[in-house]
């Protein structure tokens, strides 16, 4: 049986089809635009309404699931190249009208987030879904063309990549009564697996160990923060794409990073492009209500382009926070947040270098060493580190990379200046020791990249069942 999508993109008319889908709408008694989630346009039923007794016609009710059967034919009415001429019609799964949540009008993302088990049957999330599901296998389909093998990280893990703290703990034992050591600590010895474990924040460590195997290698999996943030950028359980490559240098990194973002955009724009003009025009339709100062110089799909057409700028963190402190919107005090060296760059920042200053997505590389992670190499000059960011615009820090610190020496001494465990490290500090070499790698969180593609404003609105403070359902 053929889907949605086959039928209507078929040349073959006045052919028997049949079609298995859910009901949108159903008007004049006659009309059934019916949708499976193959694409963004449902497909017209026309039926008969002496044909069909008036039982069956008062159950083809919005959310129905049927079975139709009937001859392909031209359509004559606005909207639809082709319809389907019904002979045969059954209801699969009966809809209550009454309460079926989902109805053919406006919902607001927040209803939709408390019925996350039926948006994806709007064409809203529907589209975000196809898109997402488009740039989910152009990652795999990237990294296998350029001979990357694919590595499955640990979910549980005793090792904090970032050293934030902020991770979900794995425990089996009571909380209310667990055991205690002589000195009255929790005994994680008598654990399930023997210490303290918890939630991956990152497989990067890991995928190091590989890569200094394996050479080439990525990890694609789920990521875990503990992170009490309720913004529009945050979820506290996420997907993360992190390449590692042996014998890779900064610069190496940083056009492995151009390369991959620009190969998966183009793969939803020749595949997705319907989806994306309806996500352009409801973007153009929420922009109508912000003031003019927020909207967003470029249309979605414009931006999408913007990003393929152009050469990424590469410039050093010292040269950013310059540009930053001679332009007119530092100088008439617009940015909120301080412009000095040694302070991370907030995403005002990042946004201006990126929309206004280059017109360009943009590269800072060369980060002051106190405000990245101790396994970023040092630079000469002891102050900065080989770190690197891809700045995307209207949402700032997209990617975020480095060139690993490979040296022993360095290595060990930036972990005993941050208070790092080395004998928990001690496999990661392993390969330092046996057949060292230069190696870089980056993160790049996976649903970052479908909020920049789709337009959409809010994370929680880009993963099928969102993770964030207060909220577990479904």
């Amino acid at each position: 049986m053929k889907t949605i999508k086959q039928i209507i993109n078929s040349e073959q008319l006045n052919q028997p089809v049949e079609v298995k889908a859910w009901v949108k709408t159903f008007r004049n008694d006659r009309f059934i635009a019916v949708n499976d989630g193959s694409t963004i346009q449902n497909l017209q039923l026309v039926i008969d309404p002496e044909q069909f007794d008036e039982n069956l016609r008062k159950k083809i009710n919005t959310g129905a699931a049927i079975y139709a059967k009937g001859e392909l034919v031209e359509s004559m009415g606005k909207g639809q190249k082709v319809e389907v001429l019904v002979n045969e019609l059954e209801i699969l799964g009966e809809s209550d009208p009454e309460k079926f949540p989902i109805q053919p009008k406006r919902h607001t993302l927040e209803f939709l987030r408390e019925k996350a088990h039926l948006r994806p049957r709007t064409t809203l999330f529907g589209a975000i879904m196809r898109v997402r599901n488009t740039l989910s296998f152009a990652v795999h389909q990237y990294f296998q063309e350029n001979n990357f093998l694919y590595v499955n990280t640990p979910i549980i893990t005793g090792a904090d990549a970032e050293g934030a703290g902020e991770m979900f703990q794995v425990t089996t034992l009571d909380p209310a009564q667990p055991p205690r050591n002589e000195a009255g600590e929790i005994d994680y010895k008598k654990d399930f697996f023997g210490r303290k474990t918890n939630l991956t924040v990152s497989g990067q460590l890991e995928a190091e160990t590989y890569a200094m195997a394996l050479g080439k290698v990525y990890t694609f999996g789920p990521t875990f923060r503990a992170e009490n943030s309720n913004t529009t950028r945050h979820l506290a359980e996420f997907w993360m794409i992190e390449p590692e490559v042996a014998f890779m240098d900064l610069h190496g990194d940083m056009d492995l990073a151009e390369s991959f973002v620009k190969y998966i955009i183009k793969a939803v724009l020749d595949k997705n492009y319907e989806d994306l003009q309806f996500l352009e025009m409801r973007l153009k339709n929420e922009e109508k209500q912000k003031p003019q100062a927020q909207r967003s110089e470029l249309a979605l799909i414009e931006k999408l382009q913007f990003v393929l057409d152009n050469n990424f700028i590469r410039l050093s963190y010292t040269e950013a926070i310059e540009i930053l402190r001679n332009s007119k919107a530092y100088k008439k005090k617009k940015f909120k947040f301080p412009v000095e060296w040694g302070v991370d760059l907030q995403s005002e920042h990042e946004r201006y270098l990126v929309e206004k200053h280059f017109k360009s997505p943009v590269i800072i590389y060369d980060y002051p060493a106190k405000i990245k992670a101790f396994y970023m190499r040092l630079n000469d000059d002891e102050k900065t580190v080989r770190a690197m960011d891809v700045l995307f615009p209207g949402i700032g820090e997209i990617i975020g990379g480095s060139q690993r610190e490979e040296r022993l020496d360095v290595l060990l001494q930036k972990m005993k200046d941050l208070g790092i465990d080395q004998e928990e490290l001690y496999w990661y500090i392993d390969t330092r020791r046996f057949g060292t070499a230069v190696h870089s790698g980056f993160g790049l969180g996976f649903e970052r990249m479908v909020q920049f593609v789709t337009g959409m404003g809010n994370i929680r609105d880009v993963i099928p069942y969102p993770r964030y403070p207060g909220n577990a359902a479904f």
